[in-house]
């Protein structure tokens, strides 16, 4: 098909056009061009298989300002089949692997090396010589119920009428990443360079010329395809939602579709570190993820990995927040209930030392924040999509709360007239806030895509935290105040070592609840909790011995205050002991809360930046495919410990003829 031919099947452009949407080449093969026919035809269906409607026209222009345009360009194209969802089509049986589509895809898009909006990976199963691999090319399926767009907090995404396009504005982005969370694929990719979000825009600037995207037309094999979805292109049997591997489509109803006819074996394993294998079920023929236990069961330390991971910032701000709230939560206790024994906490000279002590925790928490954003002076962006994004909504009601605690830091400075009135609203509007703010925080994490962190136990320790650390925090200041003062601090005391009891107890049936169901779950939960229990199993142990001393502690402390044989140097001591324990365990925690998590993503992401995959690839001889981009070994290995025994027993002759023989080169044509 040439230019001319393409014109009369309906692609034509406005000849008026001063500025093309995309130049047309003179020479373009047959096989780029869309051949969808104009109108329905036959067959296809007027919903997908997910039950939504294949005709978007009725959404065109609905939404002021969101038309698309391509690169702000007035001119629209004159495809026949503007506004119908289109998708793309992979035929496994046809992928040889090529990483042709890649290539066309960064080329098209003008990707740094290190950004990919299309990645081929691979899926094996069985052992010579019954061996299998298949390649799956994979990139943004432009879902039907896009969590990118309903997560991102600044309004980045938008999903368009014409042809059901996902699109991200990269400027309008500041690099929070929270939508390579909740993506089940692994499409948006985060820049850390330039700290903001891209993935693919389904080359729409193509489409309205009437050609496939630059990955379609790029592809050797004729595996990838693309049109309107539920269209199966000619010469093919199969439209299949899944394929070994994909999560599942339940998540964002994604518009690709697959064709895989040749058999399979019943597992087929990841060529990464990640411990996850697909498992043929009986029935419907449906692979399942399971635990794949490619790392030995060896209990292992890795604190370095544990505490300096990339979201230690997460780590810190909800800390830090859920103890500001916990303690606040009690000060508001305090000024309500002025005759309990909270009243010691509502004291002005508590007050003075306590209430900076919030103001500068909760400051260094939101600073935390903020700094790992990719774009930390856009931080206002994050208030845009209150409508969908439990980000925004976290946002808003974590902020809410600072300013209004700082209100009512303001207002106790004065005493008389509106002072106590105006301190109470402020103080009631803080909690609310706060409250607000908890409540989204933990909704952040209800992830499909991320099922370790998809469970209630995410409810209780966010709960627990904020009762035990905000009573732990109080403690720490009110009790030294009142022993300074003079005051009796036993029944207060033995109110905050009950809170602190509560807290914990609450988290710690989250975790033997969150255990048992991670541990028989037919996800990659159950990946997270292999992980959990062999490459982080001695940190999880210390955890859980942490969390059960300080029960015990706390109960015993209780218990000698009753009694009545706790002194003033003894309570110090206690608090500061409890400190340290409900610290270290809170830490150790929800740093193994954020390393544990295994996405649902697509075994394709990114293998060549995956150093197991690449070990992988150098032992099974992938590495001598140069387009999977694995570099092999260019450099010797050197064996010290014989080097140095034949140090001590011979002579510097023979030391030089050992050398030649524990030096193991590779070599590199």
């Amino acid at each position: 098909m040439n230019r001319a031919e393409s014109l009369e099947k309906g692609h034509q452009v406005d000849q008026d056009r001063t500025i093309p949407i995309f130049e047309l080449r003179d020479d373009e093969p047959a096989h780029a061009f869309l051949w969808d026919p104009v109108g329905d035809r036959d067959g296809m269906e007027a919903t997908s298989c997910h039950g939504t409607p294949i005709d978007l026209s009725r959404y065109a222009g609905t939404t002021p300002g969101r038309t698309l345009h391509i690169n702000a360009n007035p001119a629209v194209g004159n495809n026949p089949n503007r506004y119908k969802q289109h998708g793309f089509y992979f035929n496994a049986d046809n992928c040889i692997g090529c990483h042709a589509c890649e290539t066309a895809c960064s080329e098209k898009n003008d990707n740094p090396a290190h950004i990919a909006f299309r990645s081929v990976g691979y899926v094996e199963g069985g052992t010579y010589p019954d061996y299998q691999r298949i390649n799956i090319s994979m990139a943004c399926n432009h879902c039907e119920d896009p969590v990118c767009m309903k997560g991102c907090p600044t309004r980045a995404y938008t999903k368009f009428a014409e042809y059901g396009a996902v699109l991200q504005d990269p400027d309008i982005c500041f690099g929070c990443g929270y939508c390579t969370w909740v993506c089940p694929y692994n499409a948006p990719q985060l820049d850390p360079i330039k700290g903001q979000v891209t993935k693919c825009n389904m080359c729409v600037d193509r489409l309205e010329v009437g050609l496939k995207p630059a990955c379609v037309s790029a592809c050797l094999g004729n595996a990838l395809d693309f049109g309107v979805v539920e269209n199966i292109p000619q010469n093919r049997i199969e439209a299949k939602t899944q394929i070994p591997g994909f999560p599942s489509p339940d998540i964002s109803r994604p518009n690709i579709r697959f064709q895989q006819t040749r058999g399979t074996q019943l597992e087929m394993s990841r060529p990464d570190g990640m411990p996850v294998k697909y498992h043929k079920a009986e029935g419907n023929g449906q692979f399942r993820p399971e635990v794949d236990r490619k790392h030995g069961d060896k209990k292992a330390w890795n604190w370095r990995k544990l505490l300096t991971s990339h979201e230690s910032a997460h780590v810190l701000f909800t800390l830090s927040t859920q103890a500001v709230l916990g303690a606040f939560a009690l000060l508001y206790g305090a000024m309500v209930l002025p005759r309990s024994s909270l009243a010691l906490i509502n004291s002005a000279a508590t007050k003075v030392v306590l209430l900076p002590a919030l103001i500068a925790l909760l400051s260094f928490g939101l600073y935390k924040l903020n700094m790992h954003l990719g774009k930390p002076h856009r931080f206002y962006r994050g208030f845009n999509n209150l409508r969908w994004s439990p980000v925004s909504r976290e946002i808003a009601g974590i902020s809410g709360f600072f300013v209004f605690l700082l209100a009512y830091c303001f207002f106790s400075l004065f005493d008389g007239g509106l002072a106590p009135a105006l301190r109470l609203s402020s103080a009631s509007l803080a909690l609310v806030s706060g409250a607000v703010g908890l409540y989204y925080m933990y909704r952040i994490y209800r992830i499909p895509a991320r099922p370790f962190w998809d469970h209630w136990q995410t409810a209780t320790a966010f709960a627990g935290n904020a009762i035990s650390l905000g009573a732990l925090l109080v403690g720490l200041i009110s009790l030294p105040m009142a022993l300074l003062r003079g005051e009796d601090a036993t029944s207060l005391a033995s109110i905050l070592l009950a809170f602190i009891v509560t807290g914990l107890s609450l988290e710690t049936l989250g975790h033997i609840a969150h255990h048992r169901d991670m541990k028989n779950a037919r996800n990659e939960g159950a990946s997270s909790w292999y992980l959990q229990t062999t490459r982080y199993g001695y940190p999880w142990l210390v955890r859980n011995a942490l969390l059960v001393s300080v029960l015990l502690f706390s109960a015993l402390g209780f218990f000698l205050n009753v009694v009545g044989v706790m002194s003033a140097a003894g309570w110090i001591a206690t608090w500061l002991l409890l400190t340290g324990l409900v610290v270290a365990a809170a830490l150790i925690s929800r740093s193994l809360f954020f390393v544990l998590v295994i996405p649902t993503t697509m075994p394709g992401a990114f293998f060549w930046k995956n150093q197991d995959f690449i070990a992988h690839a150098r032992e099974t001889g992938l590495a001598d495919l140069e387009q999977v981009g694995v570099v092999r070994e260019r450099h010797g290995r050197f064996k010290f410990d014989e080097l140095l025994e034949t140090v001590r027993n011979t002579g510097p002759r023979d030391v030089i003829a050992h050398l030649k023989d524990i030096f193991v080169w590779r070599k590199i044509p």
